[in-house]
């Protein structure tokens, strides 16, 4: 498997995104960034996200976004045993969250005013949606004490002087300010 990253690590998109990213944060440096769009392809996106360049979380691979207007799908194969690795619960609510998923996540995000703005609209496992009462459940024991911003409805900072971040038709537009 390390052997596909690195080479879809040498594909013309995976090189695209990484001067793209590294385009925006040498312009976050400037005391003024230049304000001209810069778009992030879906496939660049995936390309990067398969490729070696970046680390996931143990127990989550496979990940692909797709782009809506303002919609963005992600799909990942998720071990909840590797992601719940040392965090136990006797709740039978959480029984959903183990062993190996495909797992789709719907979200509606947008960025503006430097801020970033996702809400979890649905959460499948194998096709099957997740009653909303269990994925808080699962996000307050297992995610949150690792990343307490994430949440149904969740707000944070943009990095590197992004003001607005547009999803599009398979494309994710950002603007430096």
């Amino acid at each position: 498997m390390a052997g596909v990253a690195t080479a879809r690590s040498n594909s013309p998109e995976v090189a695209s995104m990484v001067r793209k990213l590294n385009h925006i944060e040498a312009n976050s440096l400037r005391a003024r960034p230049d304000q001209t769009a810069t778009v992030l392809s879906e496939q660049e996106i995936n390309a990067y996200l398969a490729s070696d360049q970046l680390t996931l979380p143990d127990g989550v691979e496979s990940v692909t976004l797709e782009g809506q207007a303002g919609v963005v799908t992600g799909r990942a194969r998720v071990d909840f045993d590797r992601v719940r690795a040392g965090i136990h619960s006797s709740n039978p609510l959480l029984a959903v969250f183990t062993g190996i998923h495909e797992v789709e996540v719907i979200t509606h995000a947008h960025g503006i005013g430097h801020k970033g703005y996702v809400h979890v609209d649905s959460v499948s496992l194998d096709g099957i949606e997740v009653p909303r009462f269990a994925l808080e459940l699962f996000l307050e024991k297992y995610i949150q004490p690792r990343v307490p911003q994430a949440g149904m409805d969740s707000v944070f900072d943009l990095p590197d002087k992004i003001d607005v971040a547009i999803v599009g038709q398979h494309s994710l537009t950002v603007t430096q300010k």
